[in-house]
């Protein structure tokens, strides 16, 4: 059977849905058939193993939370400064913020990858990617601070996006002020 992409693309993203929701115990292929609407045994064609389907799924957040490369020619024409790293984080934040679901499945993933040295793998290898994607922009854009910095602010954007996802520990204080601060910050 011929396979679908924009079908396969709905059932990752009815997928990462169910992991938000439920977390990776809910995560099975009735489960997803059933929030994609979809015929029972439908995942499956699709995803023959929860590994496949793991993959799968890493596979979509990479593609939903990925910048617009109107994003990045727009960036990589600014003044290289401070004010353009901190609209970078910004953009990053957004993305991961407006699509709640996808980051609280990405998290769900990360923790699961605690667990299941198959899932470290996936998600190291996605994570790294990114990451070197993140240093390799920052060089081209003549962007200041280097792999270290790059790495610090990962961290700092993982505590900050659960802190928003979750219980924020400062919720009157604006996500921007808080980058703001980060950059100055880390950026000396």
């Amino acid at each position: 059977m011929a396979k679908n992409d924009t079908r396969r693309r709905a059932i990752a993203d009815a997928g990462l849905q169910v992991l938000a929701a439920e977390g990776s115990r809910g995560l099975t292929h009735r489960a997803i058939d059933v929030a994609a609407q979809v015929p029972v045994g439908t995942t499956s064609n699709y995803f023959r193993s929860r590994d496949a389907l793991i993959e799968g799924l890493v596979e979509r957040i990479g593609e939903r939370l990925a910048p617009s490369d109107e994003d990045l020619r727009r960036r990589s024409t600014g003044a290289p400064d401070k004010a353009l790293f901190a609209d970078y984080l910004r953009d990053i934040v957004r993305r991961l913020s407006d699509d709640r679901n996808v980051t609280i499945a990405l998290f769900e993933l990360r923790l699961e990858s605690s667990r299941r040295p198959e899932v470290a793998a996936m998600m190291g290898a996605w994570q790294r990617a990114g990451f070197d994607a993140d240093v390799a922009f920052n060089a081209s854009a003549g962007l200041p601070g280097g792999r270290r910095e790059i790495a610090l602010f990962h961290y700092a954007v993982d505590g900050l996006l659960l802190d928003r996802l979750t219980t924020p520990i400062d919720p009157d204080r604006s996500t921007d002020d808080i980058i703001d601060d980060l950059v100055a910050g880390l950026l000396t």
